[in-house]
């Protein structure tokens, strides 16, 4: 089947055809499986941030995405539309992110934990204290300190910019836990960075992440669909 997606000049960047999230799901699930790109590519970093946010590891974070994205079309036919497609695949990030933790957490000992927290004490190295002097770094470092319910309410809403109601269903708390949750963030971030700090360069969402991400979905996907 030839590909969906439009043909450019070698070297341009790609065009993708401007459908809605609910009529690329039904061309997918119609047989058009190329199309699933275009919903990877708007809402990679959205999966890739909460990912990172549940497992504070970029390398972790990236296969996790690939997990979810694969999750999702594996199970297109069960997205009912009652919430958008992007609160939908952040419950599956969320869902993924989460279960890795705890389950690294479970399989790591207790000396692993305590050697890691000492790797990243502000007075560990000479690279800490030169990461200090990196507000972008500095943030980083603030944010994974978050707890993680935290950590995830303020990625959402600080960092990908979700309303309220979105950060809410896609953590399955209420919009009055979110905002909680959100303050307390806040509330922890400026005791330990001592002042607001810009946040929109953190935990930055290369352009060959996302190509690293969906190029290994779409083969992922293809086999899933050779099987059939």
């Amino acid at each position: 089947m030839p590909s969906a997606l439009v043909k450019n000049p070698p070297g341009s960047p790609r065009r993708l055809p401007p459908l809605s999230d609910e009529e690329v799901i039904a061309r997918v699930r119609g047989g058009e499986v190329d199309l699933f790109e275009l919903l990877m590519r708007r809402y990679n970093q959205l999966v890739f941030r909460i990912a990172r946010g549940a497992v504070r590891d970029d390398a972790k974070a990236e296969d996790l995405a690939q997990e979810a994205w694969v999750r999702a079309f594996q199970h297109l036919d069960q997205f009912a539309r009652r919430a958008s497609f992007s609160t939908w695949i952040s419950r599956i990030a969320l869902y993924e992110g989460l279960t890795r933790a705890r389950r690294d957490l479970r399989s790591e000992p207790l000396e692993s934990h305590e050697s890691t927290e000492r790797a990243t004490s502000p007075r560990s190295s000479p690279e800490a204290s030169a990461l200090r002097s990196e507000v972008r770094s500095l943030l980083e470092t603030a944010v994974d300190a978050l707890p993680a319910n935290y950590r995830i309410v303020f990625l959402l809403r600080e960092i990908e910019e979700l309303s309220t109601k979105e950060t809410a269903e896609a953590v399955g708390a209420s919009e009055q836990t979110v905002k909680n949750r959100l303050h307390r963030a806040r509330a922890l971030l400026r005791r330990k960075l001592g002042a607001r700090t810009g946040i929109d360069r953190a935990f930055p969402f290369l352009a060959k992440r996302c190509d690293r991400i969906v190029v290994a979905v779409l083969d992922r996907i293809g086999d899933f669909s050779a099987i059939r």
